[in-house]
């Protein structure tokens, strides 16, 4: 069912954390050499410069998985390629764990402060938001950590494979969104996702608690 509270609240938090995610690739990417992202204007904390469509809604009706549109990427500029393209995609799952750190600490400190304006009490709403700002991000970190090309993940792990193997495993990405549409629909990637999520939320939670 539509909650059109749990729809305001959900916006900031989730377009943050998409731009973000997409920022902090292309960041990363031109700090290590690579001139794309700044040419193709995606070195922006705009939401409308990262934002897929798509992606966007399901993220919006999951809560968890979702993905914008990729920062284009030349791995020719880069010294160590392997290495640094694997930097590059740890950058977005990462910046998605410090920011889901981020709205835990002001979780706790709305729980804590009682705000009020015109009698309205402001701290519930922005709690509620700084939860569900964790949830997101999480969600969102871990989501592109699976090794499933062409999510960060398989970006990240390739570089750890024999290089007999690493264009094979790459070459999967044009079956990656089949794969992830099929785990989706039988509902394999909820089981695999959501207990992982429900963990590291909890543990982000008690660990800035003060």
């Amino acid at each position: 069912m539509f909650d059109l509270k749990i729809f305001i609240l959900l916006t900031p938090p989730l377009l943050l954390a998409l731009t973000v995610h997409e920022f902090s690739h292309g960041l990363v990417a031109y700090l290590l050499g690579d001139p794309t992202p700044k040419l193709a204007d995606r070195l922006s904390l705009n939401p409308l410069k990262h934002l897929d469509p798509l992606g966007t809604i399901t993220l919006f009706i999951t809560q968890a998985i979702g993905w914008a549109k990729p920062v284009p990427i030349n791995p020719n500029y880069f010294k160590n390629p392997w290495r640094d393209m694997a930097l590059v995609s740890l950058a977005g799952p990462l910046s998605n764990i410090i920011l889901a750190f981020i709205f835990a600490f002001f979780f706790h400190l709305f729980g804590i402060l009682k705000i009020n304006f015109l009698n309205f009490q402001v701290s519930e709403p922005l709690a509620l938001m700084c939860y569900l700002g964790v949830k997101i991000n999480i969600g969102l970190g871990v989501f592109n950590l699976l090794p499933i090309p062409p999510l960060d993940g398989s970006k990240i792990l390739v570089k750890f494979l024999p290089y007999s193997l690493r264009a094979s495993y790459l070459k999967l990405e044009l079956f990656g969104f089949f794969l992830i549409l099929f785990l989706a629909l039988t509902g394999l990637l909820s089981y695999i996702v959501y207990p992982i999520i429900s963990f590291l939320s909890d543990f982000v939670f008690s660990l800035t608690y003060f």
